[in-house]
């Protein structure tokens, strides 16, 4: 009968099945963590010098081993074992394997339930700096773009029938405020990660006199987590983040689904640049956007991998449970897929060409300006609702004649109301009806300059903050 020879295998007589140590093994999945798990090492084996709880010469061996190991990695030069089941035995393997004994002091004061802990909380606050990046990048991009276009004019929607005029710059600032909100929750989705959970050990803490505070000083974390049983148990933060990143592509999706709509033969508001778009294998003719339609078929797959990660985690018990192995593997999906949506969305965004004059062109068809019509019997004294009636009156005549409003004469008008004057012309032209929408949030060019303004300040600010914490690390 053949022994194992995991460094669990102790009590056990036995070797795993073939079969069991595949099934078991998820260094494929959390290789992609072996700096944090490096770095989290390093910093306890410092600790444990400090503390005295292992020998200082076999401390600094370790850390020396370590380095060497961390090196080795980010050059290419380390192969993991998959019988080595995890990237943490496989760290105390190599480490052991090149300093001997004194790598089997690694491990003292701590399980493996903490140290996968704090490796996700580290890996996760890394990826999540880099969606930061990435939707500040998307909110430049729309800022930009807006600033270009607060006087082009364009119908907007509701029903996807045309309701109201707009401008392309109040179109597009709708989607930096979504974005906003996002970056908002990311920050505080962040808050939550920021707890070091080494020293829980498999639940209950240990008897070493660890110093958790300088572990969690080391590696940058704020605070400490505050109970060793939710220490190894919470996967809040990875459900979080995916909850996060479900909006993301949520936002991400609408916003394609439209430009999808506009660069129809039926739209043609825009026109997707060639670099982000397909042929067809069979109509010479067609050109498909293949980059938004793809990122909107991702959003299926991060809500996926929320639904996965909340269903895992609904009905287990304290502490930690083999199921949680597999939250990692869905929460790097979400981030990957996230982060590469972003990234790919923005280069797009920036390629678009916008074809104004059928923007304008579609805002004067569909009697977008009904409801300037009716304010202004109502600033002539009409009360709204009988105003209301009224134009509805001239839109169904316009739609038998074939007519807009402003193609109906003034004798046409007063037939169904005599408080029509030559003004009304004026009043109900595209611009006026923009225009006159100039209170704090509207789509008045004013108003949206104003938008864009506060939006570009309150940017700079979040790049600054950025670009000093990543000077800081």
């Amino acid at each position: 009968m053949e022994k194992t020879d995991k460094l669990w295998g102790g009590r056990f007589q036995k070797a795993a099945d073939t079969a069991m140590e595949d099934f078991h093994s998820s260094i494929a999945v959390d290789s992609r963590m072996a700096r944090e798990d490096i770095l989290g090492s390093i910093a306890h084996a410092r600790m444990l010098k400090a503390q005295g709880v292992i020998p200082p010469g076999d401390a600094d061996a370790i850390v020396e081993g370590l380095a060497g190991i961390l090196a080795d990695y980010e050059a290419g030069k380390i192969t993991f074992s998959k019988s080595a089941e995890d990237i943490h035995m496989n760290v105390e393997t190599i480490l052991t394997a090149r300093i001997g004994e004194a790598g089997k002091r690694l491990h003292t004061g701590r399980s493996r339930n903490d140290q996968v802990a704090l490796d996700c909380r580290m890996y996760l606050m890394q990826g999540a700096d880099v969606t930061l990046r990435n939707l500040l990048s998307l909110e430049e991009a729309l800022l930009m773009t807006a600033s270009a276009h607060t006087g082009t004019v364009m119908p907007g929607y509701t029903h996807m029938q045309k309701a109201q005029p707009v401008t392309l710059a109040h179109h597009l600032m709708a989607y930096f405020e979504m974005f906003r909100r996002d970056i908002g929750r990311l920050e505080d989705c962040k808050k939550r990660m920021d707890s070091m959970p080494l020293g829980a050990g498999a639940l209950a803490g240990t008897t070493y006199p660890l110093d958790r505070g300088m572990v969690a000083r080391e590696l940058g974390f704020s605070e400490i987590t505050r109970n060793s049983l939710d220490a190894v148990s919470d996967r809040d933060f990875v459900i979080e983040y995916a909850a996060f990143a479900s909006l993301v592509m949520m936002h991400l999706s609408r916003f394609c689904e439209e430009l999808i709509l506009w660069s129809t033969d039926e739209f043609r508001f825009v026109e997707m640049d060639d670099a982000y778009s397909t042929g067809s294998s069979i109509m010479p003719q067609k050109k498909n956007p293949d980059a938004a339609e793809l990122i909107r078929g991702k959003t299926g797959r991060v809500y996926g991998d929320l639904t996965a990660l909340l269903t895992m985690m609904k009905g287990l018990p304290l502490a930690y449970n083999k199921d949680m192995q597999e939250d990692k593997e869905l929460v790097f999906d979400a981030l990957d897929t996230v982060n590469g949506c972003l990234s790919i969305f923005t280069r797009m965004f920036l390629a678009l060409r916008f074809r104004t004059e059928n923007m304008y062109t579609g805002a004067g068809r569909g009697f977008t300006n009904a409801t300037d019509a009716a304010d202004y019997l109502v600033k002539k004294g009409v009360p709204f609702r009988t105003a209301h009636e009224i134009i509805g009156k001239l839109v169904f005549h316009c739609l038998q004649e074939g007519k807009a409003l402003t193609d109906l004469t003034l004798e046409e008008l007063r037939t169904v109301s005599p408080v029509f004057e030559a003004d009304v012309y004026d009043a109900v032209s595209l611009s006026a009806c923009v225009k006159g929408r100039a209170l704090p949030g509207g789509p008045a060019p004013d108003a949206v300059k104003a938008h864009i303004e506060e939006g570009r300040a309150w940017l700079l600010e979040k790049m600054n903050n950025e670009h000093e914490l990543n000077n800081e690390q």
